[in-house]
C-alpha cells in the first residue's frame, strides 16, 4: 500500500538534484544604509568584520578546497543590501568573484539586496559581471506591515524590482519574514501568493526575532510588539513551505543560521529562534502525513518506506513523532527507498 501526501493534485514530483553550495561573503551594515526596525545584520550574521575586495580570493579558495565533489557552487554576497554600496565598490567585489566564474571554478554569483536599490545602472553592472541570481528582501507585500517595520518603501517597489530583474534575465529570489509588526497569518499567506505570482524561482522564510540594538527591541521592551511563539512560527512556516513546493518555488532556507550571537546570553532578546527550526517544521509535516496514512493501523508491526532524505524527519526532532506509533501500539521500522518521491509512503 502506498500513500502520497500533498496540498493538492498539482504538486510536482520531487527528485534528487545535484548538491548545491554557496560560498557566503557577508557584508553587514556597509551594504545597507537603511535601518529597518528588526535589523542588526552584524548580530544576525554573527560577523562583525567586513571583508575587503582583495580578501575575496582567500575566502573563496578556502571554501573551494572543500567543494571538489562535483557540486554546483555559487559565490553569494549576503548580509545586507549589496546594491546599496557605491557602484565602484560593488564593481571591485564583483570583479573578484567574476574571475572564478570565467575560470569555471563556480557556477554563478548571487546577491541579496533591497527592492528599492534596483535601478538600470545596477542592473547593467550586475549583468556585466555575470551575476546569475538576485534575491530581494521582500519580507512582506502588505503595505501596513512594511510601514510598521520601517522598510522605507511600499509593495509597489517589490513588484517593480521583480519585473526589472526578470526582464534582465536574472533568476529572482524573494525572501519573506513572518511575524513582523502588524503581520497576521492571512497577510503572510498573501505574501506567499504574491511571491509566487511575481515569478520568483526561490525563496527563504525567516521568523522575526527581537535582536539587541534594534528599534524592534525598544518596541518589545515597551510592550508594543510581541513576536510569534515558536509553535505558531513553525506552523505558519509549514503551511507556507508546502504552498511554495506545490507552486514549484525552491525554498533555500527556513529559519536563521545558527550562530553564537543568536543566544539569550548574547544578542537574542525574544522570538521564535531554534537552531533546528526547519527540522521542527518537517517534523510537523510528517506528523500530518503519519496521522493520515496510519489512521486505520493499530496493534501491529509495520515497516514504512520513504525517500531516504526524509527518514530522520519521519521520526521527528528528538523523536517527537514516535508518540504517533506508540498511541496506536505500532511497532514500526523506517527505511529508505530511492524510488519514492518526497512525501510518498509505502507501508509493508
Amino acid at each position: 500500500m502506498a500513500f502520497f501526501y500533498s496540498l493538492d493534485s498539482t504538486s510536482p514530483e520531487y527528485k534528487l538534484t545535484l548538491k548545491h553550495s554557496n560560498i557566503p561573503i557577508f557584508i553587514p551594515e556597509l551594504a545597507c544604509p537603511h535601518q529597518c526596525l528588526f535589523c542588526n545584520q552584524a548580530k544576525i550574521s554573527g560577523q562583525q568584520e567586513i571583508p575587503q575586495p582583495d580578501e575575496i580570493p582567500s575566502i573563496v579558495d578556502s571554501y573551494l578546497d572543500t567543494m571538489n565533489d562535483g557540486r554546483e557552487v555559487e559565490i553569494a554576497f549576503f548580509g545586507g543590501s549589496f546594491t546599496g554600496i557605491p557602484l565602484d565598490l560593488q564593481e571591485k567585489y564583483l570583479r573578484e568573484a567574476y574571475k572564478y566564474l570565467c575560470e569555471g571554478k563556480i557556477n554563478g554569483i548571487r546577491l541579496s539586496t533591497r527592492p528599492d536599490y534596483i535601478n538600470d545602472k545596477v542592473i547593467e553592472l550586475l549583468k556585466r559581471y555575470g551575476v546569475t541570481t538576485i534575491e530581494l528582501g521582500a519580507q512582506s507585500t502588505n503595505d501596513d506591515v512594511l510601514l510598521a517595520s520601517g522598510r522605507g518603501h511600499k509593495s509597489d517597489a517589490i513588484r517593480k524590482a521583480s519585473n526589472q530583474i526578470l526582464t534582465a534575465g536574472f533568476h529572482l529570489g524573494l525572501q519573506m519574514m513572518i511575524g513582523l509588526p502588524h503581520d497576521t497569518y492571512e497577510r503572510s499567506r498573501q505574501t506567499v501568493e504574491d511571491i509566487i505570482t511575481l515569478g520568483a524561482d526561490n525563496t527563504r522564510i525567516y521568523p522575526t526575532l527581537v535582536i539587541k540594538g534594534t528599534q524592534l527591541a525598544k518596541l518589545y521592551e515597551l510592550g508594543r510588539y510581541q513576536p510569534l511563539d515558536l509553535s505558531t512560527a513553525v506552523s505558519w512556516a509549514k503551511d507556507f513551505y508546502l504552498r511554495f513546493e506545490t507552486a514549484g518555488v525552491t525554498i533555500l532556507r527556513v529559519g536563521l543560521h545558527a550562530s553564537e550571537e543568536l543566544t539569550h546570553e548574547r544578542s537574542l532578546i525574544a522570538g521564535p529562534y531554534h537552531k533546528s527550526f526547519k527540522e521542527l517544521m518537517m517534523t510537523e509535516i510528517w506528523a500530518d502525513i503519519l496521522n493520515q496514512t496510519l489512521k486505520e493501523k493499530r496493534d501491529q508491526e509495520i515497516t514504512l518506506e520513504v525517500n531516504p532524505t526524509q527518514v530522520n524527519f519521519v521520526w521527528g526532532y528528538a523523536g517527537q513523532n514516535k508518540k504517533i506509533f506508540q498511541e496506536k501500539n505500532l511497532t514500526a521500522k523506517i527505511r529508505g527507498n530511492n524510488s519514492l518521491s518526497k512525501y510518498e509512503v509505502k507501508i509493508i
